[in-house]
């Protein structure tokens, strides 16, 4: 049984191996509860880097993430992907409402990432809607759940 599992896992592998990619960089916009800016990098033809700059509570954060994007299967142009990161922001108590005023938070803590984009083959447009949890270790501490975007961006 171990053999066969194994088996089927190596010929998922080699079969999602195909270029996952069509384009190296992209520079867009980010736009969700936090709005902002991205830049993803394809560092092979499966992986990417993607930072965020993003503004929210009238703070700012920075996120870099680790990236895994495969085709779907029979749909052009077409990807999914996921992955993980961190982030370190500053954020102001006055403009929130679980804050306190008068009271700035610095949080440091960890990313995860799900999502789906698309490629035109028109024009050198990406469109992505993803959603990126995130986890506060340090600073105002605790889960969010609200890190769904849709993000637009210029490739090349």
């Amino acid at each position: 049984m171990k053999k066969i599992i194994v088996t089927l896992l190596i010929l998922f592998c080699v079969s999602s191996v195909n270029f996952a990619q069509d384009y190296n960089t992209g520079i867009g916009l980010r736009a969700g509860y936090s709005n902002g800016l991205t830049i993803k990098h394809f560092i092979s033809n499966k992986t990417a880097l993607e930072g965020i700059l993003s503004s929210r509570w009238q703070g700012v954060e920075l996120t870099g993430l680790y990236e895994i994007q495969n085709r779907i299967a029979n749909a052009e142009r077409l990807n999914w992907y996921f992955g993980f990161g961190g982030h370190v922001g500053i954020w102001d108590g006055d403009h929130a409402d679980w804050g306190t005023r008068g009271e700035s938070y610095t949080v440091v803590g960890l990313d995860g990432i799900i999502g789906l984009e698309y490629n035109f083959t028109e024009i050198p447009i990406n469109i992505g809607i993803d959603w990126k949890p995130t986890l506060n270790i340090f600073g105002y501490s605790g889960f969010w759940g609200d890190g769904g975007a849709l993000s637009i961006r210029y490739i090349f």
